[in-house]
């Protein structure tokens, strides 16, 4: 009789010899993991219904990876808003004043690829510049001309898995007016990066001139939310509300400004800069912002192997981050962006000296 342990043993060993031959490369373990979890799915009796959600699923991203992958190296922004706003409505231009000056510094837009807000995104940035991530419902939406048959165009049939990927590909987020689904995404953003679930991006909610839409919002945050302790103070931080696109552009590039990016390795949080940071500045984040730290100080530190095929000659700053203080964490990014360039030089000047 064989036991389970054998059976495990010829199970691995199959999923090894098929990936050899059908699918060989780095990622194998990955590979196998999903195929182990295949052959777990069938010995449970996975129902067909549960199965074809997977299929589906996986089938979707799948695509929308590689529709992306050309352009991973180019930063883009999710576009937020309703689409029953109408061509020449205030919001309208709002978003596609904001679309075609954040495309004058090179980054690219991903909308739900309706109409309204979404078309305002295309249209202010181009189609070459434009990604669309649709979803099918039975009434309502629809491909806009701008990015239909576009190859950019991943059309989607759940939530979820659209959810992801405007999240997964953009270096930022903004949100104009809109109805149930724009205050979806707005929370959701809004929950991953004070959760930590997704990284630090720049968040700006982008009213018409004097309008009050993501006023009043920030209004009943702040008096419902923030009064009754349900977020912390430093969560008004994630985000920045403003009738003026200059100021919600500048906010998105003033965020890149010093800051690259940031992952962990093994339990540490790196921060991969875009320029070096003198002593004298990584003492003055120490002073003001241990409390964010559990262990040990914010100190500069080499490229890890775990992170040496990504951005491996940015210089990086390390700290054993608490995790839980991510409005405190947007501050720090802050400091290091905001932190005089001039003053920088100097001190690395005389620390080089020294």
């Amino acid at each position: 009789m064989i036991s389970d342990d054998q059976r495990r043993a010829e199970r691995d060993a199959a999923i090894r010899e098929f990936l050899a031959r059908h699918a060989p490369g780095p990622n194998d373990d990955l590979l196998a993991s999903m195929m182990t979890t295949i052959c777990r799915m069938a010995r449970d009796g996975t129902g067909r219904g549960e199965l074809k959600l997977l299929d589906r699923a996986l089938a979707e991203l799948r695509y929308a990876f590689k529709t992306f992958a050309p352009y991973q190296h180019v930063r883009k922004v999710s576009i937020f808003g309703s689409s029953r706003t109408p061509e020449g409505h205030v919001d309208y231009k709002q978003a596609v004043a904001f679309a075609q000056r954040i495309r004058a510094n090179n980054w690219m837009v991903i909308t739900g690829a309706g109409d309204g807000i979404m078309k305002a995104g295309h249209g202010g940035a181009g189609r070459e510049a434009s990604f669309g991530v649709a979803i099918r419902l039975p009434f309502e939406q629809r491909t806009n001309t701008i990015i239909a048959d576009d190859p950019k165009l991943v059309n989607f049939k759940y939530f979820f898995t659209r959810k992801l990927l405007f999240m997964k590909e953009a270096s930022a987020v903004a949100l104009f007016p809109g109805g149930f689904g724009t205050q979806d995404e707005g929370f959701e953003v809004l929950t991953l990066v004070q959760t930590g679930k997704a990284p630090l991006v720049p968040i700006v909610l982008v009213d018409a001139p004097r309008g009050t839409y993501w006023q009043h919002w920030r209004t009943y945050v702040q008096s419902e939310l923030l009064r009754t302790g349900m977020i912390s103070p430093e969560d008004m931080n994630l985000f920045r509300v403003t009738d003026n696109i200059e100021v919600a552009v500048q906010e998105i590039l003033q965020f890149y400004r010093r800051y690259h990016s940031m992952r962990f390795v093994n339990d540490r949080l790196i921060l991969r800069l875009n320029e070096p940071v003198p002593a004298a500045i990584v003492e003055r984040m120490n002073d003001e912002f241990g409390d964010i730290v559990d262990k040990g100080r914010i100190e500069v530190v080499p490229t890890a192997s775990e992170e040496s095929e990504e951005v491996p000659h940015l210089p990086r700053i390390g700290l054993w981050f608490n995790r839980r203080s991510h409005g405190r964490l947007r501050q720090l990014i802050d400091f290091i962006n905001n932190h005089d360039l001039p003053t920088m030089a100097a001190a690395g000047a005389s620390t080089a000296t020294a």
